[in-house]
């Protein structure tokens, strides 16, 4: 079949497909190709996948169109060449692969929020307010539902309570496990003096930014872990997840950012009008503060001792008066 008849033939398959087919199908097409192309931007891996779509998009159009007729040998092997590109294509985007399921795990179809959200935030806080203020550079990496076993080896296992207290304890200079990273897991601090793999300097927006910064968006690239950087330069408290550095964060902010970045729902709020109705009904054994306030005090001659009826002047037990 020549060039010419494979292209007719392309038209009159186009023409035997209803309009509401072919827009679904471009739709869902586009979706896909924008959907990689905004994952691998940015990335060591969009000038390589770029490169490769340039390069099938013309063979394929070369081969389809004058293989058979021209390039006869070339069409066969560029056939066979395809599977050996898919494999290539495995091995090539491994950890892009990889990173695509993890980010798939993450939406919250598959799992809910994290658990003690509210207390990690509650003690990180003001840990990481304290560091800020006194310029002492900290990196606090908090384990989700992806594992950081293979990170966290290298490390001085504590398995201690999170506190905010022990946590300004670990970063203070001099310490020995100040300079690397502390990972959090559930409540505890689970290990420090960990070491993370970090980004390439492309990789971090702000060139000025140091190793501790390039160090969270390397663990946050292959993980869904939540990473906590105080800068010790200037102070300045980010947040790096999914490979994407935040913009400094108020560190009166950070607890709110911290609850919502964790999945924390708060408890719903009673209702003011049961809590009344309850308080009224359920009386405790203690004095109430506010009802104690209001009554008058009572005076000795009218206490309970002195309540009982006493007899009248003049009146004597036994000899009642005439």
């Amino acid at each position: 079949m020549g060039s010419s008849e494979r292209f007719n033939d392309l038209l009159n398959r186009l023409g035997s497909y209803s309009w509401w087919e072919v827009a679904v199908e471009i739709i869902l097409i586009w979706f896909v190709v924008f959907a990689v192309f905004r994952f691998v931007q940015g990335t060591r891996a969009a000038r390589a996948l770029k490169g490769l779509l340039f390069i099938l998009i013309v063979g394929t159009l070369f081969v389809r169109f004058l293989g058979d007729d021209v390039f006869a040998r070339i069409a066969y092997l560029y056939d066979r060449m395809l599977a050996v590109i898919a494999i290539a294509l495995v091995v090539i985007f491994q950890p892009e692969l990889r990173r695509a399921l993890i980010r798939l795990g993450e939406t919250r179809f598959f799992h809910g929020g994290y658990e003690g959200a509210s207390k990690v935030a509650s003690e990180l806080a003001p840990a990481c307010a304290f560091l800020s203020k006194a310029r002492f550079g900290a990196i606090i990496v908090i384990e989700r539902r992806v594992g950081l076993k293979a990170i966290i080896e290298g490390g001085t296992v504590l398995n201690a309570a999170l506190t905010a207290q022990l946590t300004q304890t670990i970063f203070h200079p001099g310490s020995a496990l100040h300079d690397l990273a502390v990972v959090v897991r559930g409540d505890k601090i689970h290990s420090a003096g960990v070491q993370l793999p970090m980004a390439g300097p492309s990789e971090v927006p702000d060139p000025s930014l140091g190793s501790r910064h390039r160090a969270a968006i390397g663990v946050t690239k292959d993980s869904d872990a939540l990473v906590i950087v105080v800068s010790e330069e200037t102070g300045d408290i980010r947040i790096a997840q999914r490979g994407v550095l935040s913009s400094p964060i108020d560190p009166n902010e950070l607890e709110d950012v911290l609850n919502e970045e964790l999945g924390h729902q708060p408890p719903p709020l009673e209702s003011p009008v049961e809590h009344e109705s309850v308080a009224g009904d359920r009386k405790s054994g203690f004095a109430d503060d506010q009802e104690a306030a209001t009554q008058t005090e009572v005076s000795p001659d009218e206490s309970l001792m002195a309540s009982e009826v006493l007899p009248e002047p003049g009146t004597e037990k036994g000899n009642p008066s005439s």
